[in-house]
Formats: structure tokens, C-alpha cells, sequence
């Protein structure tokens, strides 16, 4: 899991960014194995109290708007909401064009640098890239 500071923002935000998270995990409309485990990899760090999970998990099925999701966050929430958007978005292994609109619209809100999504796409790449290579030791150890 990733060090991370979700936990420490204010309750409302990190209700505010667990719904962010539904929103991005129905925007292409399909919801799958690994964008529900990244989801909820990334709601464990929010520590929302069990029947705050109850109400995002059902955001999944009925999203709340994007505009209602940003209106309950702060910078530093946006900046969180934003980088792990993306790991939403890369999760099943393709950001679709409507995905990098959603962050770029994020992006706008919280008025960040413009190279933002590039910069988070290119990290989220390189990850992926640093986990595969984990895997791949694991099998060649394995012989």
C-alpha cells in the first residue's frame, strides 16, 4: 500500500474523496476486477467509518456527480483525489479518452500545473512497470 496522508484530512473530505474514487471507477462505464481492488485498496486509506463505506460502495452503483465530489474537497484532497484518479484510470490498463477528461476537469478545479496528468501517468506507468518487475522475480525464483 501506499504511504500516504488520506487518513489525516478532515472526515468530510475523505468522504468527499472516497466518492471521487466511485465517480472515476464508473466513468467508462465498467467496473472491473482491478479497478474494485484498487478502489478499494485506496478507500481502506480514507478510514471512513463503516456506514460511510456502506454509502460509497453504493455510489458505485449511482455515482454522485463529479462537480459534487470537488466541491467537498480541499487542495491538498484534490491533489490525493487527483493522483490516485489516476491509478483508477490506468488500473484495468488503458486511460480512455473520457477518464483523462475527468482528470484533466480535476486538474482545472484545483488549478494545478498543466503537465499534471502527464507527470501522474507517467509515475502510475512506471509503477506498474516496478510491480511486473516484482512478479518476474518472483517466478524466476521460483525455478
Amino acid at each position: 500500500m501506499l504511504p500516504d496522508t488520506v487518513h489525516k484530512l478532515p472526515r468530510e473530505e475523505r468522504f468527499a474523496y472516497a466518492r471521487l474514487l466511485a465517480f472515476m471507477a464508473r466513468v467508462d462505464n465498467e467496473l472491473t476486477v482491478d479497478e474494485m481492488a484498487m478502489f478499494e485498496q485506496r478507500l481502506g486509506t480514507a478510514l471512513l467509518s463503516p456506514s460511510q463505506r456502506k454509502m460509497i460502495r453504493n455510489a458505485l452503483k449511482s455515482p454522485p456527480s463529479l462537480e459534487e465530489c470537488l466541491d467537498g474537497m480541499g487542495e491538498e484532497a484534490g491533489r490525493l483525489a487527483l493522483r490516485d484518479a489516476t491509478l483508477m484510470a490506468a488500473a484495468d490498463g488503458d486511460v480512455d479518452d473520457d477518464e483523462k477528461e475527468v482528470l484533466q476537469q480535476i486538474i482545472e478545479h484545483f488549478g494545478l500545473a498543466p503537465d499534471s496528468m502527464e507527470r501522474l501517468l507517467k509515475w502510475t506507468a512506471q509503477g506498474y512497470a516496478w510491480m511486473q518487475k516484482g512478479y518476474d522475480i518472483l517466478n524466476e525464483i521460483s525455478e
